[in-house]
């Protein structure tokens, strides 16, 4: 039977994971569209229910028994008029699809209306360029003893990588030793500077210091400076400067890129899951025109995150600087190229050593043709969809707060393919050093 699900947000991956769920009306019968700015709502709605019409391609089934979609204006930071929305919708799910400063309020109004919640990016406080699970983890036991799910960070990294994570430790090995989590985007929009996701996110992300996990700090023997050593859980974080790591990869079909050791939530998550973890990293591909451009924004100040006086107003410089920049969501029609994103694995199975790569490529234009997305919201949004329908069809249905590599992958990785992100593997993979 076909269910109900409340989307908040109405950004470029909002318009894909939509979209998707229309094309899949057998398990998302209706849908409401909530955003602050109601007419981009509208302008998804519209888009979807043309491409419905036309029936090409992925939307020939969609016809049938057509999901119906509404909309609606709301603050995600206004708790108690979500909730109330929430209620008068009465939705199976919440899928906050927002930015990741409003996963608490949402969190807070799911519980005070008894409906599950599933997100694509872990909380990050908007004072603070800072994210980790623990803000949400502190729900556990509030989401358990009201029966509820909370599904964190259900994107492609994290999501995806969780996933592919659980299924080479259920298929593959018997201890994974390290992890290494590559995204690479080969595409080119032809700005000389642009962002592919929300330029305050993505510009905070890749300003932040640099870490990774490692079980044992002083077997650890990082090539720069290490500014921190913290504990957590049974391992360390080692802690560098923004941008200080740095490889080269030769991706399949993209080429060699130049790639950078990042922090990325879903290395805290998976070094408390996957057995015998020794170290997880996380790097992603960044061209020299971009760090150039950033390095200039940075020096004259406008990637801060602080307040300034300006002409007797309180402004935040990378806001700002988020008005200036392309928005992503306009990205789809100049980009062309690929991404490349996944995970390499090393560890033992059967007492042998033995190396996986599993990963997918996604074509910038294919993405376009079919749902008017650049691959980088494409990656996002259909495994937030296939979250959802993971949860709506009973496979990943625990209560309390939870992140994808908790729940059983065979089904989740049945989807991929089937929605769009077919995944490649390969048992003798160039590793990373």
């Amino acid at each position: 039977m076909a269910k109900k699900v409340m989307l908040v947000g109405a950004g470029g991956v909002a318009g894909v994971a939509a979209a998707k769920m229309c094309q899949n009306p057998g398990t998302f019968g209706e849908l409401l569209i909530a955003s602050r700015t109601e007419s981009r709502c509208l302008a998804i709605k519209t888009d979807i229910e043309k491409r419905v019409a036309a029936g090409v391609g992925a939307w020939s089934a969609a016809g049938k028994n057509a999901t119906s979609i509404s909309t609606a204006q709301i603050d995600a930071m206004d708790v108690a008029r979500l909730t109330a929305l929430i209620k008068d919708f009465g939705p199976d799910l919440v899928m906050n699809i927002a930015l990741p400063y409003q996963d608490l309020a949402i969190m807070e109004a799911c519980l005070a209306a008894g409906v599950s919640y599933l997100d694509t990016a872990n909380y990050e406080p908007p004072d603070e360029a800072h994210f980790e699970y623990s803000w949400q983890w502190a729900y556990r036991e509030r989401f358990e003893r009201s029966g509820l799910t909370a599904i964190l960070g259900c994107g492609f990294d994290p999501g995806v990588t969780q996933v592919f994570s659980a299924y080479a430790q259920k298929h593959h090995f018997d201890t994974i030793e390290t992890l290494d989590i590559l995204d690479c985007n080969g595409g080119d929009h032809g700005y000389p500077f642009a962002t592919n996701f929300n330029p305050e996110i993505n510009i905070r992300e890749v300003a932040a210091k640099g870490s990774y996990w490692v079980d044992d700090p002083t077997g650890d023997k990082p090539e720069v400076a290490v500014e921190t050593r913290k504990a957590f859980a049974k391992g360390w974080w080692v802690e560098t400067a923004p941008m200080a790591i740095k490889r080269e990869y030769d991706f399949e079909e993209v080429g060699r890129k130049d790639m950078y050791l990042l922090h990325h939530e879903e290395l805290e998550s998976l070094g408390c899951n996957l057995k015998g973890i020794k170290r997880i990293r996380f790097f992603m591909t960044f061209g020299q025109s971009y760090l150039t451009h950033l390095k200039c924004l940075e020096n004259v100040g406008l990637t801060r995150i602080d307040p300034v006086d300006f002409k007797g107003q309180k402004i935040v410089p990378i806001e700002f600087l988020k008005a200036l920049l392309p928005d992503p969501a306009t990205l789809g029609p100049r980009t062309k190229g690929k991404t490349n994103i996944g995970c390499i694995f090393h560890g033992l199975k059967d007492g042998q050593t033995a190396d996986y790569y599993l990963y997918n490529i996604c074509d910038h234009e294919e993405c376009y043709a079919e749902v008017g997305s650049q691959a980088i919201s494409y990656t996002t949004g259909v495994p937030a969809m296939i979250g959802a329908k993971m949860f709506l069809e009973g496979h990943w249905r625990l209560p309390g707060v939870h992140t994808c590599e908790e729940f059983d992958p065979d089904p989740f990785m049945s989807e991929l393919p089937v929605q769009g992100l077919p995944w490649r593997e390969s048992f003798n993979p160039v590793r990373v050093p």
